[in-house]
């Protein structure tokens, strides 16, 4: 199946998740640290270490680990801590 990571096609195996698809795919980092700005990416790759949040499909702060990839998703690297939009 297909997706992009920062815009670029990217090929994943049906039930891979985000963070396992983009190792494969020679990704190593998918979100920069707020405090340093260094490269971040999987460690734990069972949603304990928060290391792999990435932005999908426009929503930030998400476990690349914990969801699995699907056709056409939007993954992008995600910048610092993502502020939660208020509603209203």
């Amino acid at each position: 199946m297909s997706f992009t990571f920062n815009g670029m096609p990217t090929m994943a195996r049906q039930g891979d998740s985000v963070a396992a698809a983009l190792l494969a795919a020679g990704y190593g980092s998918t979100r920069r640290s707020p405090v340093s700005g260094a490269a971040r990416g999987p460690y734990c790759m069972m949603g304990v270490c928060f290391e792999c949040l990435v932005k999908i499909d426009g929503r930030p702060n998400q476990q690349g680990c914990m969801t699995n990839v699907a056709e056409g998703m939007r993954i992008e690297t995600q910048e610092g801590a993502a502020m939660p939009r208020e509603e209203g």
